[in-house]
């Protein structure tokens, strides 16, 4: 089976084609951006996006969407986290937190699969805590400052793509996708 992943970041097109190996789905890429609504609900944010794309784009396909979700700062940045990553970093983040005690935190993945006619969602989460400084030197995004197991993303490599809240979404789309063969 094939299917389209819309996307322009090329390191989450690889981790999905690699994913969809081990369900015998073929996952293609349109390399491009689209434009992603504000919103304060992840899934909410991801269904209006692929509807939009939907229009545009004449085969099943699906988009990812992910964020940070902090407990102390109420769930900040969450939806936003792409945004708030451009603008105040890890860095901003690590402020925030000085002196907080509750560090718990965690990532969530959805993933908006366009079937031709609806749009359904899968997701994927990991639970973890902020550090309390950047640790590593691989990963992207937030992957330095959140800690999972002992050890931030960052530090973790190639072993962070096998407990990631994004393969977490992939397993579970590719799992419903070959229920339909």
């Amino acid at each position: 089976m094939n299917v389209y992943f819309v996307t322009s970041n090329e390191g989450k097109f690889r981790e999905a084609k690699e994913i969809g190996k081990r369900y015998e789905v073929n996952v293609e890429w349109i390399r491009r951006e689209y434009l992603e609504p504000q919103g304060k609900d992840l899934e909410e944010i991801a269904k209006i996006s692929a509807k939009l794309l939907a229009n545009e784009i004449d085969k099943p396909f699906f988009l990812e969407d992910s964020g940070l979700f902090i407990q102390a700062l109420n769930g900040f940045p969450g939806p936003y986290s792409s945004y708030v990553f451009k603008t105040i970093g890890n860095e901003g983040i690590l402020k925030l937190m000085n002196g907080v005690e509750d560090r718990s935190a965690y990532f969530l993945a959805v993933i908006a699969f366009w079937d031709g006619e609806k749009v359904l969602t899968f997701k994927g989460k990991v639970e973890g805590k902020i550090a309390k400084e950047m640790r590593g030197d691989k990963g992207f995004g937030f992957d330095p400052i959140f800690e999972y197991n002992g050890k931030t993303f960052a530090e973790m490599g190639e072993e962070k793509n096998e407990v990631s809240h994004r393969r977490r979404a992939l397993e579970s789309f590719f799992e419903y996708l070959k229920s339909l063969k």
